[in-house]
């Protein structure tokens, strides 16, 4: 096992990202948030944009699971989407490439073997992470060159829209059958439940609202104080 997938196992890696309509969008926030996580114990970050990993690459000495959220027209895939998103994240110091990994229609027509191959092949020095949704695509994108595999995008694609909240049944599903580490991701709120995925087999857990989503933590407290 690479030294930097190794320093990752049974860890917590905190996803530090705010869109531009959040209160706390900003490179320079969520540099200051990623070292928050560090100092709190995080084992690794995940960061969107190129200018917010460049950020968070000149504070922290953990690994980055970069991406690059972009929409196109005619495809739903958004996160880290084409081989120029890709770049842009490598370019900016990621150690990490998290893809979309589902079998969905992608903006360049790519299959998904293709992007890997591609990726792997222009970048052989660096990690991908592919976020999938469901247990077949989980099953498929292990037999790619992959690194690691996350549950990411359970509960946000069409096929899994009525997932609201952790995929329990996934993890279990994908670290039973799947070779390459899985990563826990996705609506993970609590430390209890953050331990219970590394029981049912992740190789480490994401956390990205729970920590860095002030707004989204006020409204959880709001929602369970109404009488």
């Amino acid at each position: 096992m690479n030294p930097v997938i190794e320093s990752l196992r049974s860890g917590l890696i905190v996803s530090c990202q705010a869109m531009p309509h959040e209160p706390l969008h900003g490179s320079h926030i969520m540099q200051r948030m990623a070292l928050a996580a560090e100092e709190g114990g995080a084992v690794g970050i995940r960061a969107n944009t190129p200018d917010d990993i460049r950020a968070i690459k000149d504070s922290v000495s953990l690994p980055i699971i970069g991406l690059y959220k972009k929409r196109y027209p005619e495809s739903d895939v958004y996160i880290t989407p084409t081989m120029a998103e890709v770049e842009a994240v490598v370019e900016a110091g990621a150690d990490m490439v998290a893809i979309d990994a589902t079998l969905r229609k992608r903006p360049d027509d790519q299959s998904l073997k293709d992007v890997v191959s591609m990726i792997k092949h222009q970048y052989p020095d660096h990690f991908l992470v592919a976020d999938v949704s469901t247990f077949e695509e989980g099953k498929y994108v292990d037999d790619l060159n992959v690194d690691l595999i996350s549950t990411t995008l359970s509960g946000y694609t069409e096929e899994t829209r009525d997932i609201d909240g952790f995929n329990h049944h996934l993890l279990k599903k994908l670290t039973e059958i799947c070779h390459k580490p899985v990563l826990a991701e996705g609506r993970i709120y609590t430390p209890e439940l953050a331990k219970d995925c590394i029981i049912y087999g992740a190789y480490a857990v994401v956390v990205g609202s729970a920590i860095t989503r002030p707004q989204e933590i006020t409204e959880r407290f709001v929602d369970e104080m109404t009488l």
